[in-house]
């Protein structure tokens, strides 16, 4: 017993203030504004009216909570496959390696953008056919989700266009065929246990992580879990969590828009902490086409601030991310038997 740690009294909880912006706003100017002063600050804002109906958001929560209602051995029908569609186990994913004893307190299912396997393009990392449960297990599951992928990506082209605004670009400059044409578009529902986590034990929702790619949209249920670390170099880190806000979605940048920018916005450090409550979230990752080539975008360097980092291609950036974080499919054979 000498050697356990002590726990002293629980810290006082932090919430963050972060800024919202209505995409039905005229005044486009005040939008720009808002979002670049929370992507120089702490690379999280709101988003709200953004087109997706109230009811519709519901529904999307209703199906995706029956898929994890179903039995293991259903849900492993439709098992993550290397082009990362399909249904990810328990501790399938591990964030922070450093600091986890097991991967994250999460399941999860991947839906991307349908392509088929007879189509050329479908030779791509990230593009494929989609995984789906049987028509008899869940009727109308498919169809919801299909139409909830379009939907979101017109929500992720919108908040692009400020983006663009804010770093005094042109408007379509991330939203331009060979930008956000073909994009490679991940839906991903989550469903945390009703675990409670301990950092000092290691035990989290989701590990301390930034998200690999441009922007993510995230819509959660009322459940408080998601935390951020808006300086990840601070000793200690401070951890605010971030109020859910009912029909909003969370958008925060990803690593791969930090590079773009040469870091002038940030891509934060973020996590989930479990309150021994079921939590359901959905997000919505927003990368740009295969070849889009991500390099220092012309109004972010100059000859004090020259480009940090060498253009690299989308997806050879990211098939090197998820590789580093994702399980080996192997481990998942010995289910398959």
């Amino acid at each position: 017993m000498a050697n356990q740690k002590q726990s002293g009294p629980e810290p006082p909880i932090k919430v963050s203030t972060i800024n919202c912006i209505d995409l039905s706003n005229p005044d486009i100017g005040e939008s720009v504004a808002l979002l670049k002063q929370a992507c120089l600050d702490c690379g999280f804002f709101y988003v709200v009216n953004h087109g997706i109906s109230q009811e519709f958001m519901d529904e999307v929560f209703a199906q995706s909570k029956k898929f994890f209602y179903l039995p293991l051995n259903e849900k492993l029908k439709v098992l993550r496959n290397e082009k990362h569609r399909g249904y990810t186990p328990m501790f399938d994913k591990v964030l922070d390696p450093d600091n986890q004893v097991h991967g994250d307190y999460k399941e999860g299912y991947y839906i991307g953008v349908d392509v088929p396997e007879n189509d050329p393009e479908s030779e791509k990392p990230f593009n494929g056919p989609n995984v789906w449960p049987a028509d008899g297990v869940l009727p109308g599951w498919r169809q919801t989700m299909e139409k909830f992928h379009h939907e979101a990506l017109e929500v992720g082209k919108a908040v692009s266009r400020i983006i663009a605004l804010a770093l005094d670009l042109e408007v379509d400059f991330f939203d331009k065929p060979e930008v956000l044409g073909k994009p490679i578009a991940t839906l991903r529902l989550l469903h945390y246990e009703d675990q409670f986590s301990d950092p000092a034990k290691g035990i989290y929702g989701a590990g301390a992580h930034s998200d690999f790619g441009f922007i993510t949209l995230l819509a959660t249920d009322d459940v408080m879990g998601l935390q951020i670390c808006k300086d990840k170099d601070a000793k200690p880190q401070i951890w605010e969590y971030v109020t859910p806000i009912k029909g909003a979605f969370i958008v925060n940048l990803g690593d791969m828009l930090e590079r773009w920018s040469n870091c002038m916005f940030k891509s934060t450090l973020h996590r989930v902490l479990g309150n021994g409550q079921d939590r359901y979230s959905i997000a919505y990752f927003v990368e740009p086409n295969h070849d889009s080539l991500v390099e220092c975008l012309p109004t972010c360097k100059t000859e004090k601030s020259p480009p940090k980092f060498p253009p690299i291609r989308c997806s050879t950036y990211l098939s090197q991310r998820y590789k580093d974080t994702h399980a080996d499919l192997s481990v998942y054979d010995k289910h398959q038997a």
